[in-house]
């Protein structure tokens, strides 16, 4: 998935990257204009990067910086190299803060997913030495989030004939068995026995039905164990959108629909190789929403594991509805201190918030506050939506407890996000995060190629740590 690997050096003989803010007179011998350009001096084998304006330097500045990086020595082959470190004392940031980011960079930029092509173009492996050691730590946790990261973005590629609920079943159990984190798998008829009848319902009409997959992280002994954080991800590992089917150029893209919980999965397993204090459950809800003629309707009156009932107005709103029973599963099961779900839910919040921010609800401000802080340290960014209870107004029902949709294009996001509120309890601090804007790209970022982005897995790993 990527060609880089990290680590540290006393010193570097061949290429060296050179930091440097873009000055306001510019000439060839000084960094470039913009963040990421590369001036490569081949007589001094010196290529100094640019920060760009000294006034807009963040950490994402040295991400993208790395990005840079990681594709120029793809382009020019080079198979080591070594970034001089010591001019990380003169920003305004800490030099570890720099390092990780400048990591982050390199690490994320160099991801490919190529693995179902015949022929590839295979990138010649590069060691990019920080002139540093006492970065070593620094390096490894970074390494440590974007393999994850990384995972989460090969895994979300994988097409809907590869990545079933049936086989991502069987690909988390074995993942989890290399990491350290125990599996549960309920199939839909312990599902249905059980009485979780949304997430049934919207696999019924496949082939493949639905699954629930739960992992479980336990601190290492000594670390101080408390009720464990609870990840919920929708995993639609293809949406047609049932019976309220979608167009022809609606339904391309839709593998990316699992995003959510493979961010998920990507966290769970950051936080074992991490060995992070605090303990994690992940619950995947997993479906394909088909039609055949057994598929669900609009019309039908489900019951949920919460005992709920709810009215279907749109088969194309089915991410909810695997998450109502999931939510209901991981509160019913494990009683969590904070639960965070994850899903490309709706099109309306890219309409609110387009590809820069996800959409964030939540019935604790200071769950809020900690998420979005943690957004902005991580550039996973999120803007927070309302909840007021008049939204529950849109989606009542005269035959159930509620609808799954209100039939129209009003506050969908919210409306939504105040379907899954009514599965929470109210003692249960939770904050649901719509990512369908952020999931995957149109086109190539500056540390992501077109596709999926990975988007969750460094913000939540983020936020796990604040809780230490």
């Amino acid at each position: 998935m990527t060609h880089i690997t990290l680590n540290t050096a006393k010193e570097h003989q061949g290429i060296r990257f050179i930091l440097a803010i873009a000055p306001k007179d510019l000439t060839p011998d000084t960094a470039g204009k913009d963040v990421g350009e590369i001036r490569f001096n081949p007589a001094e084998q010196k290529a100094t990067v640019s920060l760009g304006a000294k006034d807009k330097l963040n950490l994402e500045t040295f991400r993208r910086a790395g990005g840079a990086i990681a594709k120029w020595t793809t382009k020019n082959k080079v198979t080591s190299a070594g970034i001089e470190t010591a001019s990380f004392s003169d920003f305004e940031l800490a030099p570890e803060q720099i390092a990780f980011a400048l990591a982050e960079g390199l690490l994320l930029g160099s991801f490919r997913f190529d693995r179902l092509k015949s022929k590839k173009d295979e990138p010649t492996p590069a060691t990019i030495s920080f002139l540093n050691e006492s970065f070593a730590s620094t390096l490894a946790q970074a390494t440590i989030i974007c393999e994850a990261t990384n995972l989460t973005r090969a895994w979300a590629h994988e097409p809907a004939n590869v990545i079933n609920p049936v086989t991502l079943a069987e690909r988390v159990q074995e993942l989890a068995k290399e990491v350290g984190l125990k599996c549960t798998v309920l199939d839909d008829k312990q599902l249905a026995d059980m009485g979780a009848g949304a997430i049934v319902a919207v696999g019924q009409g496949s082939q493949t039905p639905s699954r629930l997959i739960v992992l479980e992280y336990q601190p290492p002994a000594g670390k101080e164990a408390a009720q464990p954080v609870a990840l919920v991800g929708k995993a639609i590992t293809f949406d047609t959108g049932g019976y309220s089917i979608k167009t022809t150029m609606g339904m391309v893209g839709m593998k990316y629909d699992k995003c959510g919980a493979m961010a998920v999965i990507g966290t769970m397993v950051a936080a074992a190789r991490l060995k992070l204090g605090t303990p994690i459950v992940g619950v995947l809800a997993a479906s394909e929403n088909m039609i055949s003629n057994i598929a669900y309707r609009p019309n039908d009156i489900l019951k949920t594991l919460s005992g709920k009932t709810v009215e279907i107005i749109s088969t194309d709103a089915e991410g909810r509805l695997v998450l109502c029973d999931a939510l209901a599963y991981a509160q019913q099961t494990f009683k969590p201190r904070v639960m965070i779900d994850l899903a490309t839910l709706t099109g309306g919040v890219v309409t609110a918030l387009g590809s820069t921010r996800a959409g964030l609800f939540s019935n604790r401000d200071e769950v809020a506050n900690a998420l979005f802080k943690a957004g902005e340290q991580t550039h996973e960014r999120l803007w927070r939506l309302p909840l007021d209870d008049e939204y529950f107004e849109i989606i009542k029902s005269t035959d159930a407890d509620m609808k799954n949709s209100a039939g129209v294009a009003k506050a969908s996001p919210i409306v939504g996000a105040t379907f899954l509120k009514q599965f929470v309890n109210d003692e249960t601090p939770w904050a649901h995060l719509d990512i369908a804007g952020v999931s995957d790209w149109d086109n190539e970022m500056p540390y992501c190629p077109a596709g999926a982005s990975g988007f969750g897995v460094r913000l939540l790993i983020e936020y796990l740590r604040g809780l230490e």
